[in-house]
Parts: C-alpha cells; structure tokens; sequence
C-alpha cells in the first residue's frame, strides 16, 4: 500500500507536466459565463482576438507564457461556473 507521502508526491509530478486545458467548448463557455468577449481575454493576455478564438475553436493552442495566464482564467471560472447539471429523477 502506498504512503500518503508518496502519493501525493505522484499527483505533484502530474502537476508538473504543466497546465491541461478543458476542451473548447468548455473554454467557450466558461469565458461567455464570466461576462466576457474574445477581445476581452485577448486584451487581457495581451493578444488578438482571433488567437483566442482559435484557442476556443481547438485550431490552436496557447504558448507559454499565455498558455499559464489562460489556464489560470479557466480554473478561476471554472470554480465560479460550474458545468451546468443535467437534470434526472431522483
């Protein structure tokens, strides 16, 4: 059985392995949730508006530093915004 120590030290190194991103949609969705337009994150990370556009459409990636910047805006509206729930008979 492993120790609590080494666990944790697992779930560090995959943390490591740098930012993840949620799929596009969830991009999407999570910046019009927060109120927000393309050009607004694009002037906040100090880009244009179409690279945010293809970060939201998957065409493309963010680079560091903005890859960072940007995944830190998702985790923030993430916990603001959770995914909406489906609803079902209880």
């Amino acid at each position: 059985m492993p120790t609590e120590e080494e666990l944790i030290a697992r779930a560090q190194a995959l943390l490591a392995r740098g930012p993840l991103l949620p799929p596009p949609a969830e991009r999407k969705r999570l910046r019009e949730a927060a109120g927000l337009t393309q050009q607004d994150v694009a002037t906040a990370l100090q880009t244009k508006r179409e690279t945010v556009n293809g970060w939201e459409t998957g065409r493309t990636t963010p680079r560091p530093p903005r890859l960072a910047a940007y995944q830190y805006l998702l985790n923030g509206w993430a916990e603001q915004y959770p995914p909406p729930t489906t609803g079902g008979a209880t």
